[in-house]
């Protein structure tokens, strides 16, 4: 196998156990029913796996998308579900949704909203624009001209819209999720990399396998048939959910473990990788680091725990990374792609433990 060719691999020395501080103390950790929070990702799972088939791995990131405050970008060819998967999270939930299909000719006010004469009262009035919902959906980001695409990254990035000097916040939770079509070059925008940053994720979707496609013949070739997905919880029960991410405890040596992939993108001689110094133009941003984080505590939390392991941080790397590398010109001669290179930082770069390894206990008797 080359050296770039994808490999499914663990961190170099994998978690386990409950952690503890250097003292060998239990952190404190914010009370949490474990039982009750797991049931509750348990039900929301399921609302949504009526809906989607297959799919596991973009429906976890995008809940911890929502549980982080984040934003995801998806990316794949037509019809594999992203504009469904947004809409039934927003149901499950009890969002409000909307769907913004990009174009050439839109405009920013098209999304933000603008100001109307009124001719009767002699007044401007604000119609708000389409952003002004809990689960925004823009399909074909890239279709957009560059203005359009920056006034949806400032409500992303502000969270709220000036019309006529006058700002109007959106309502919380806000989540968008951006969707490109990898496949058509022609009539597109490219996202520029310091915009593709703004994003937590960037999710890489694929085709389902033959059984997961007969699955999809079956709920969805009669209309009638369709399942509908029922309300889990309430916006404020989500908002308390992403909260007690916030307090998910998170051990220095996880935090250095995701600065340390994050470094080798920027130093790889460092980490004995000196051969990607030819292939990484420019490493990740500290907002990776920070989503890694963040996006560790929330996987913890939908995994059932009150604290964030290295594999948590490994398993979102892909999404939190991929983004963020600017490839050389050679890698892109030797078709090497950014998923290659991850792959190649994860392999090599180690984690470390954050509990007493299994034999301690053989060596302290």
């Amino acid at each position: 196998m080359s050296d770039f060719e994808m490999a499914d691999t663990d961190p170099a020395q994998p978690n386990a156990g409950t952690p503890t501080t250097s003292g060998g103390r239990t952190p404190p950790v914010a009370p949490m029913n474990d039982a009750a929070t797991a049931e509750t990702f348990e039900k929301i799972f399921f609302e949504l796996r009526k809906v989607i088939v297959g799919q596991s791995r973009l429906l976890e990131r995008l809940l911890v998308g929502v549980l982080c405050r984040g934003h995801c970008l998806l990316e794949s060819v037509p019809g594999l579900a992203k504009t469904l998967a947004a809409e039934t999270l927003a149901a499950v939930v009890g969002g409000s949704f909307a769907r913004i299909q990009f174009t050439p000719d839109l405009l920013p006010s098209d999304i933000v909203g603008t100001r109307i004469y009124r001719a009767g009262s002699e007044t401007f009035d604000v119609e708000l624009g389409p952003v002004f919902v809990n689960f925004l959906l823009t399909d074909e980001i890239n279709r957009a001209p560059a203005k359009v695409q920056s006034a949806l990254l400032e409500v992303m990035a502000e969270q709220q819209v000036t019309i006529g000097g006058i700002t109007h916040p959106v309502q919380p939770p806000f989540f968008v999720v951006a969707t490109q079509n990898p496949i058509e070059s022609e009539g597109v925008y490219q996202l520029p990399d310091a915009q593709r940053d703004r994003f937590m994720m960037k999710i890489v979707l694929d085709h389902p396998s033959a059984d997961e496609e007969m699955m999809i013949l079956d709920r969805m070739a009669v209309a009638s048939a369709a399942p509908v997905p029922a309300q889990v919880i309430t916006l404020d029960e989500l908002i308390r959910l992403q909260q007690r991410s916030d307090e998910v405890f998170v051990d220095r040596s996880v935090s250095q473990y995701a600065i340390d992939l994050v470094q080798c993108t920027r130093y790889p001689d460092r980490f004995n990788l000196a051969d990607l110094s030819t292939v990484i133009g420019l490493g990740a941003s500290p907002r990776a680091s920070i989503n890694l984080v963040k996006g560790a505590r929330a996987i913890a939390m939908l995994r059932g725990r009150t604290y964030a392991t290295p594999q948590d941080v490994f398993d979102l790397a892909p999404e939190v990374l991929r983004h963020r590398l600017l490839l050389t010109y050679d890698a892109l001669a030797r078709d090497i792609t950014a998923d290659h290179v991850i792959q190649r930082i994860l392999a090599t770069v180690p984690a470390n433990w954050v509990s007493p390894k299994p034999n301690d206990a053989f060596e302290r008797s």
